[in-house]
């Protein structure tokens, strides 16, 4: 007889799941409140923390590994640490929001930012454009929040 490993069939119903319920599996699993963060972002971390537990997470050595290449970039400054996680992401980054059912990917860019195959000068430009109303960019994709809750 052999055993069934039940985790892929946990992270396959994640895609099915209501929101809400994810977000009741958010608070058991982290044991705080979700993030007021679109649907794929909870699948995602709900799928990590999910094989996090399961499997272990990550080892030692790369913990210190990341450890030591975060104070490569801000030496261990505080200020400077801050200064980054209060910026505008890294170039590349793709940032997705779901807003009134339908989801929006942006992709930061050196000097800008792509939306639906557009440029736009900043976030919060996008975010007039897809609600209609004035909003920061930052506080609409759930960057200015997650950065304040990780200082």
């Amino acid at each position: 007889m052999t055993n069934v490993d039940p985790i892929p069939a946990r992270l396959v119903a994640l895609k099915t799941t209501s929101t809400p319920d994810l977000k009741k599996q958010w608070r058991q699993l982290f044991e705080t409140e979700p993030p007021a963060f679109n649907r794929r972002y909870l699948e995602s971390r709900l799928a990590y923390r999910i094989q996090e537990l399961a499997y272990g997470g990550l080892k030692p050595e790369t913990v210190r590994r990341l450890e030591r290449l975060g104070e490569e970039l801000d030496g261990g400054s505080k200020a400077k640490r801050q200064t980054r996680a209060d910026s505008r992401p890294i170039s590349g980054t793709r940032l997705i929001r779901e807003y009134q059912g339908i989801e929006h990917c942006v992709t930061v860019r050196d000097t800008d930012f792509e939306y639906q195959g557009r440029p736009y000068k900043s976030l919060s430009a996008i975010a007039r454009a897809i609600t209609g109303t004035q909003w920061n960019g930052l506080t609409f994709f759930g960057i200015k929040s997650a950065a304040r809750k990780h200082a």
